[in-house]
């Protein structure tokens, strides 16, 4: 797709636009401009007087059947969950929070529910009457597990699975676990000397299965290929000159890495559904931008500035479909959230 991308568009360029985006509609504090580099249109959703935060790349959070985003912002006062309308711009509070963690919030797949972690507890909101029940205690980490209602959670450093009693399935845990697709297993990652490790454990072998060490060093961003076969993640690679960002892949089951594909110095980084694109946040202070990057070409296209004074808390990612990019970014004030339509460029998933 990127190949069929007119060359001027993949170039850098500090041009200004040469004409004006076309204004939209009064709708909620979306804003509107021209990317000064690529002249692509940007939207700013939410208005950066306030922090506002996106919830981490690998929970659900956008919904494309009721055309909605949920992030925490501190706009009342401290920082609570709330969803955006993507078709008016309307923010509606989703619950009253009293130290929410802003990057857990997480839809369950029927959209019915939002999830999140609020005084070390795993609470769920229901989001037509705002009714809230505690599941869990001591929690510092979570994901959804398959089946509705399952979740395998992180309390006081264990892994476990919230409706299974029994052992633990790991000790020694960061708040950081991902259910792989499927439900057969579950990631999770352990803090190193040397950065960080990510651990895989297979449910099937019941409370007694081991962990299985899949990588370690200085990792970050770990996600599951759509089929589970993979985890991808990216990997600080060093060289005599200098530092490189690379996409790697482990398969859980042979422990087999290898690199998927080099990067323009990647500081955060998601697939889309199929695994076809990334986008990446680049953490260079020369050229700080987001970055679609093609797999089978491994050719990149510079989509628009973020300028964020932490590449690494960007956080890219694609919509479920594909067709757009949302990220944000303190360039403009307090943290912000920005879309990007990219359906012209990415095959829609």
């Amino acid at each position: 797709m990127l190949a069929m991308v007119p060359a001027a568009l993949a170039a850098d360029r500090t041009t200004t636009p040469s004409k004006k985006s076309r204004p939209l509609p009064s709708a909620g504090e979306f804003f509107r401009f021209a990317d000064p580099i690529t002249e692509t249109p940007v939207v700013r959703l939410t208005n950066p007087a306030s922090t506002s935060v996106l919830p981490r790349s690998t929970n659900r959070f956008v919904s494309l059947r009721d055309r909605f985003l949920v992030f925490s912002s501190d706009r009342t006062g401290r920082a609570t969950p709330f969803s955006l309308d993507l078709r008016t711009g309307a923010l509606n509070e989703i619950a009253r929070t009293a130290d929410l963690v802003p990057q857990s919030l997480c839809l369950d797949a029927q959209e019915r529910h939002l999830y999140f972690i609020d005084e070390s507890a795993l609470k769920e909101v229901s989001l037509s009457n705002k009714n809230i029940r505690t599941l869990k205690d001591d929690v510092s980490g979570f994901h959804p597990g398959a089946s509705p209602g399952e979740f395998v959670v992180v309390r006081r450093g264990r892994l476990e699975r919230l409706n299974s009693p029994g052992a633990p399935l790991a000790e020694d845990v960061a708040s950081e676990c991902l259910v792989r697709p499927g439900g057969t297993g579950c990631l999770f990652s352990r803090d190193s000397a040397g950065g960080r490790e990510f651990w895989y454990v297979p449910f099937n072998g019941g409370t007694g299965a081991q962990p299985k060490l899949l990588a370690q060093g200085q990792i970050y961003d770990a996600f599951w290929s759509d089929d589970g076969r993979w985890l991808l993640f990216l990997r600080d690679v060093p060289t005599p000159s200098a530092v490189l960002s690379e996409i790697h892949e482990v398969s859980p089951e042979t422990g087999l890495e290898q690199r998927v594909t080099p990067t323009s110095q990647f500081a955060a980084f998601a697939p889309n559904k199929d695994g076809s694109m990334f986008v990446g946040a680049s953490g260079s202070k020369a050229q700080p931008t987001v970055i679609l990057l093609l797999r089978s070409a491994q050719r990149e296209l510079t989509l628009c500035e973020h300028r964020a004074s932490h590449p690494g808390l960007v956080s890219p990612v694609f919509s479920p479909d594909s067709r757009r990019v949302y990220f944000q970014s303190d360039h403009q004030g307090k943290s912000a959230i920005y879309s990007v339509n990219v359906e012209l460029l990415v095959e829609p998933t």
